[in-house]
């Protein structure tokens, strides 16, 4: 290895050279300074961007002077009267996470030119360039690939073209263009083109465009124009496309404007051949780490309503109370997170629609309940009421958690949408505002004695009937024994203290009448012990089996309450006499996973003395199994033919990754008969099939199934299935099928849809790196906040 300094500022690189050659200091250090500027010259070649990323951008461009130079060759020759060095058999210049080979490269120092031929290949990390040979101009930088290809790691974008020109600081042509993201030589599909111009954040233009399928031309535009940008990009969404029975043909087109780097928003005109145009808008915002929002906002001029009448039935829903005679539909919804001073959290949710039947009506697509709920609760861990829920929440919420305690300060706003419509009475209650302070199961002092607070304090109000304030107090108070190792026991004590003040307006004559106020304590005794035998299993470490029962009686006296107000079960506090026993039995599971170089086995952990690594324990509870039960005091007393309560069991059972089950029931004794039972079952494998049945019954209210099934048919092609029925009703809820195809490269989806009176064809087709073709509005995939759109 040599190191040598360069002649002057101007051509100072930092290097390190080896090579089997001798050479004199001199010639040496020409021919450093000579291929260190073609390798910076080729680094700068690199930089054609199309659809790649600015982080890439930034990592290429990097050159720190300081990094060495790693330079090998077979032959290295210096021609000091035309100034140029010439490198042969395979060259090899490498830097960092770059690197650069060819069978020939030549310098030419007095006109700054570099050529090199013969597997001209050039690497970035996982970015790639290649090409038959290149013509460099380090002063000018510009320079010509011939037969070039460039491979983008991230998103698999392979761009070729037989002569690819940079033309200027960030300008670049093609002659003869190809795109994909297909490996091989022969792509599944491709998109071609003549007299390619790409501008680094600006646009692409392409003349004559082809999308191929195979060696199968598919489309074809005359004049191709896309963006280029490396950041956020304004400009058209694709668009989708569907057909309805109820909305007829349907036309979804989204643009997006990219505000600034913190913000960005998405209008979407929506048209419907038998409804009208929908236009809707989304903003997304960004102000901190922690704080942001997104807000939502649809609107339908509706060309059919549901008045009642026999004409408009059509465009009524069995399920649905009242009718739906409005032709102004929307639906606004929102939620914003915001960091507060002194470690406050505030949350804001709004959720306001025209009608009971807008989000039946559109529960799916782009902008409908489904995505707008899927989104919410990814983003910000809060979804929105069911889309069969007429009354909406909106809250904003002022919260604190410490160690110990936690206060939550709530303005909450139930909107009726039925009652609003209607303008009939209005009774809703709402919280204005809730305030809660509560406090954790802590120590008393130094004493064995433990206790717990929860607090709140509530204004109700309704625009008809009784308002007025509610504070409310319960701290309980434990005293935890422990005998031995045989049982637990755990009394507590708890004392409420509940006051009213009722409005004055509400027809209260004395003060008696409007300021109110309850004691009541409760007592509980909670008896519980736990025993486990441990066994050792084939093929397992061994399992572990516990049996937890528990007896808890719970006792709350009988007081009379009729006089308070009442606003929600608080304010009605039932005797109790009640005693309630379980039994829970888990069943937990030890591996070991070794993780020598040698068989993973305990016995073979050890050659002559040397171990190959402590073993790895995997825990698995692969069983639990409760049973409860409750035998109410009081009934007994009053003669009451049945104190006990239902029996009440659940199951989990997950004895491995591929299959799981959850059910639970209520059985009645005195009619040997289940009041409900509700079980769930996922099977799957190692090939990726999958089959999830969902039974759900309660008696005299509902029976449904629902069943999930993926059969993947070969490595590429799948079939699925959904299906869900009402049992009580018989009556079938949704049912699909299709085929899903998929390629390294790309992907089509065919299924067909069948939920109500609505039927729906799909067929899509996803080019992996482009997005998707076809006509489902369901497919259309909601962006989350700031990626780049496309």
């Amino acid at each position: 290895m040599f190191q040598n300094k360069p002649r002057d500022k101007r051509r100072h690189f930092g290097y390190r050279w080896i090579r089997p050659c001798t050479l004199s200091s001199g010639s040496l250090c020409n021919i450093c300074s000579t291929i260190t500027r073609l390798f910076f010259t080729l680094v700068i070649l690199l930089l054609i961007p199309v659809y790649s990323l600015a982080e890439n951008n930034d990592r290429l461009l990097d050159d720190d002077p300081k990094k060495p130079w790693h330079i090998f060759a077979d032959e290295i020759s210096c021609d000091n009267e035309a100034d140029q060095y010439i490198g042969k058999g395979n060259v090899v210049i490498t830097k960092g996470d770059k690197k650069l080979t060819a069978d020939f490269v030549r310098f030419d120092q007095k006109t700054m030119k570099v050529y090199a031929k013969g597997h001209v290949i050039m690497t970035a990390g996982e970015d790639t360039l290649a090409g038959t040979s290149m013509e460099m101009d380090l002063e000018a930088e510009t320079g010509t690939v011939y037969n070039g290809t460039i491979f983008i790691k991230a998103n698999h974008f392979y761009i070729k073209g037989n002569k690819i020109q940079k033309v200027g600081k960030d300008s670049y042509t093609v002659d003869k263009a190809s795109i994909t993201t297909c490996d091989g030589d022969k792509p599944a599909w491709k998109i071609t083109g003549r007299n390619l111009k790409i501008t680094i954040e600006g646009y692409g233009f392409v003349k004559h465009a082809a999308l191929w399928a195979k060696k199968v031309p598919v489309l074809y535009t005359p004049f191709l124009v896309f963006p280029v940008k490396l950041k956020r990009q304004s400009g058209l969404l694709s668009p989708q496309i569907g057909y309805s029975d109820r909305k007829w043909e349907e036309y979804i087109q989204p643009l997006y404007w990219a505000i600034n780097e913190s913000s960005d928003a998405t209008f979407c005109l929506h048209h419907m051949g038998r409804r009208g145009e929908k236009l809707g808008l989304e903003y997304r915002y960004v102000l901190d780490e922690s704080s942001k929002g997104t807000l939502m906002f649809d609107f339908l001029k509706d060309k059919k309503v549901d008045d009642g009448t026999q004409s408009s039935e059509d465009w009524a829903f069995e399920d649905v109370t009242g009718s739906r005679p409005n032709a102004d539909r929307y639906w606004f919804r929102m939620k914003h997170d915001h960091s507060m001073p002194f470690d406050f959290s505030l949350k804001f949710d709004v959720d306001v629609v025209s009608d009971q039947d807008y989000l039946h009506e559109f529960k799916g697509g782009y902008t409908g309940f489904d995505k707008t709920d899927e989104y919410f609760n990814k983003t910000f861990g809060r979804d929105l009421d069911e889309y069969d829920d007429s009354v909406r929440v909106n809250r904003l919420n002022l919260s604190r958690s410490w160690t110990n305690y936690s206060l939550n300060a709530e303005t909450r706003w139930y909107d009726d949408v039925i009652t609003r419509r209607q303008e009939d009475t209005d009774t809703t209650l709402q919280k204005l505002p809730f305030i809660e302070f509560n406090a954790l199961k802590k120590r008393l002092l130094n004493t064995p004695s433990y206790f717990d607070l929860d607090s709140e304090y509530t204004y109700f109000f309704r625009e008809d009937g009784t308002k007025g304030h509610r504070v409310d107090a319960h701290p309980r108070f434990y005293l935890p024994l422990r005998f031995k190792h045989y049982f637990t026991f755990e009394p507590s004590f708890g004392i409420r203290e509940t006051a009213w003040r009722i409005d004055e307006d509400e027809n209260t004559s004395t003060e008696k009448d409007w300021k109110l106020h309850r004691e009541i304590y409760d007592i509980k005794l909670d008896l519980s012990t736990g025993i486990f035998n441990i066994y050792h299993v084939k093929d397992m470490d061994r399992i572990k089996h516990t049996i937890v029962p528990q007896i808890v009686y719970d006792y709350i006296p009988d007081q009379e309450q009729d006089k308070h107000p009442y606003f929600d079960s608080l304010d009605r506090i039932e005797k109790m006499n009640l005693l309630t026993y379980s039994i829970i039995n888990t069943f937990t599971s030890r591996s070991q996973k070794y993780t020598g170089k040698k068989d993973e086995h305990p016995k073979n952990n050890l050659d002559n003395g040397k171990s190959y690594g402590p073993p790895n324990y995997i825990y698995n509870q692969f069983c639990r199994f409760k049973l409860q039960q409750s035998y109410d005091i009081n009934k007994a007393r009053e003669n009451d033919p049945e104190p006990f309560s239902p029996i009440y069991g659940e199951l989990e059972l997950t004895p491995e990754k591929y299959f799981s089950m959850q059910a639970d029931a209520e059985w009645c004794q005195y009619e040997s008969d289940f009041l409900s039972h509700n079980v769930a079952l996922s099977i799957s494998d190692k090939r990726e099939d999958r089959i999830f049945v969902e039974h759900r019954y309660t008696r005299d209210s509902s029976r449904s199934i629902y069943t999930d099934f993926l059969l993947k048919i070969s490595n590429r092609l799948s079939a699925y299935l959904n299906y869900e029925r009402n049992l009580h009703d018989r009556k079938k809820i949704k049912s699909s099928f299709g085929f899903l195809h998929k390629a390294q490269c790309w992907s089509i989806d065919i299924s067909y849809t069948h939920e109500g009176d609505d039927r729906r064809y799909t067929f899509m087709i996803n080019l992996y790196g482009l997005g998707g073709l076809g006509t489902d509005i369901e497919g259309y995939r909601v962006e989350h906040p700031f990626e780049s759109k496309e």
